[in-house]
């Protein structure tokens, strides 16, 4: 049976939109959001400017969509799909999937120029701080939350505080990526990145691991493994 290419080369060529916000975010990490222009975006994407506005009222909303797919929002997205959920009584497993696929996110190009844009601009254009910050972060540390919960729940952890434990996981993460990409004058080799991943998720699985009898004798009275106390 003949394939079709053409038909599939079409399915696989990034659409007008995904295009503008490929080239939109090109163009913001390399002139600034103020400095950044409709014209010149109509231009790079091979559009005329006037048919940007069939996709984005503006450069503001452009900017958000980008917030919208990257970062936090691209975490939260991956922690909704189905090959985390089937993780949720494996709990070694789930850290190391989550951490594996943040280092796939961190060695992209498009992650670092977003972080540049993000930094930068998230002070000066109005709504863009409070939805990076509360509505994104919040939303990928309560799903966070809730594997942890879960887990704890299953007897499958040792936790009083679901959510606390979350963020102990994210900020370990979070140092390695601030050790290893963003304080080097380059970025560090990957087999590096994952033997200090791998070094931290031994530490951290071994700080909540459930049915330890050393930790039973130091837990203090009242409260219970496996029982995760309410947020």
């Amino acid at each position: 049976m003949a394939v079709d290419t053409s038909s599939a080369a079409e399915a696989a060529a990034p659409t007008t939109r995904e295009r503008i916000l490929a080239e939109a975010l090109n163009l913001f990490a390399q002139s600034g959001y103020g400095g950044a222009s409709m014209r010149e975006l109509a231009r790079r994407v091979g559009i005329r400017e006037s048919s940007l506005y069939n996709h984005f009222p503006g450069k503001a909303a452009i900017l958000e969509a980008i917030v919208s797919e990257h970062g936090p929002a691209s975490s939260a997205s991956r922690l909704e799909e189905p090959r985390y959920k089937q993780l949720a009584r494996q709990p070694a497993e789930f850290c190391r999937q989550f951490a594996l696929d943040l280092v796939e996110q961190w060695s992209d190009p498009r992650e670092h120029q977003f972080q540049k844009v993000i930094t930068a601009e998230r002070n000066r254009v109005p709504g863009i701080r409070a939805k990076f910050a509360d509505h994104f972060y919040a939303r990928e540390q309560s799903l966070m939350t809730d594997y942890f919960r879960g887990f704890a729940l299953a007897g499958l952890i040792s936790t009083t505080d679901p959510r606390e434990t979350a963020r102990l996981f994210a900020a370990g993460l979070i140092y390695i990526r601030l050790e290893h990409y963003v304080m080097g004058a380059v970025p560090s080799p990957r087999p590096k990145v994952i033997e200090a991943i791998d070094r931290y998720l031994a530490f951290f699985l071994s700080l909540i691991a459930a049915g330890q009898d050393a930790d039973k004798k130091r837990k203090p009275k009242g409260e219970m493994r496996g029982k995760a106390a309410p947020d």
